[in-house]
């Protein structure tokens, strides 16, 4: 496998792009807006930054501790289930009154839940792509992660515009529950790959 068009050819790597795409997207809108919402709480900058980074951060850190765990679960009901957590917890973070202690906690939770998902996610790669695609199907699920990014963080802008840092939450959590549809209804259920 050695072009972008076959690669495209490969039937479940469409969903497992579109899944992987909606929830970069979906973490770059959700932290731009939460970084806002800091901000305009607290008026500190670190706290700011924290709230927009800090669920990569936890993810880091629970990567160390977690990411085993991805190879011991079904990589279908995984994605599905991690994608749900982000909808619900992002739409808690969008709760008028949420104390500020909860908010770092539902940051924090959902920083840990979602380490799991790119071992998750890249394992089902090596199992969808045959083994000379592998490196083509991980670095596209890499380029697409980085304009979803640029994307999410001018659509992120706009839309705090547009909604307020709420309503951007709360399109976040949309953006998760398209993952939730996309992965449910494109994947193929799979047993996990260890035990």
């Amino acid at each position: 496998m050695r072009t972008y068009r076959e690669l495209a050819h490969v039937p479940e790597f469409r969903p497992l792009f579109g899944a992987a795409a909606a929830h970069v997207a979906g973490m770059t809108v959700s932290g731009l807006a939460l970084g806002t919402l800091v901000y305009d709480r607290t008026g500190s900058p670190l706290l700011s930054a924290l709230s927009m980074f800090g669920p990569s951060l936890a993810q880091m850190l629970g990567a160390t501790m977690l990411l085993s765990a991805a190879d011991r679960l079904p990589p279908r009901a995984t994605t599905v289930a991690i994608a749900l957590a982000y909808a619900v917890g992002t739409a808690a973070l969008a709760m008028p009154g949420m104390p500020l202690g909860g908010m770092f906690a539902v940051i924090l939770a959902l920083g840990l839940v979602g380490s799991v998902g790119g071992g998750v996610r890249y394992g089902l790669l090596t199992e969808i792509l045959p083994k000379d695609g592998y490196l083509l199907g991980r670095s596209v699920l890499n380029m697409s992660a980085g304009t979803m990014q640029i994307c999410g963080y001018g659509a992120g802008g706009v839309l705090v515009l547009a909604l307020s840092e709420r309503g951007t939450l709360l399109a976040a959590a949309g953006l998760y529950l398209l993952e939730v549809v996309i992965a449910r209804y494109g994947l193929t259920r799979r047993p996990p790959r260890a035990t």
